[in-house]
């Protein structure tokens, strides 16, 4: 059995929302409710997307209509997992649960040594 962190990209909806800012702090602080206590491991950040002209990143954060979409990356890890593809679907079921209906997409598996992760 073998320790993998998991990455795992989220779309979240934000409604009634003025700004970009205003929307990544709306999405994080409702990614984090739903989240807590019991899921507190999983790390919440804004994701970055390349801009096609410039190839510069950016949050991912598209507002139109006083709505935004934010993309959020999740990062958990998970231990005594059988294979990469084990690992994606236990963390994909665990944030899941607590994330019903968010578009979830894993992003990226790395294993690890838990002697050296702390």
């Amino acid at each position: 059995m073998s320790n993998y962190n998991v990455t795992l990209e989220a779309a979240w909806l934000v409604r009634d929302i003025q700004t970009a800012d205003d929307a990544i702090g709306v999405a994080i602080s409702e990614a984090g409710k739903r989240l807590n206590p019991k899921l507190d491991f999983v790390e919440v950040e804004v994701g970055m997307t390349l801009c096609p002209a410039c190839k510069e990143p950016f949050s991912s954060v598209f507002l139109a209509a006083n709505t935004a979409i934010v993309g959020l990356v999740l990062d958990m890890k998970v231990f005594d997992a059988e294979s990469e593809e084990h690992a994606s679907r236990i963390g994909k079921s665990v944030v899941g649960k607590a994330m019903r209906d968010v578009p979830l997409k894993v992003i990226e598996v790395e294993e690890f040594d838990k002697d050296r992760s702390g």
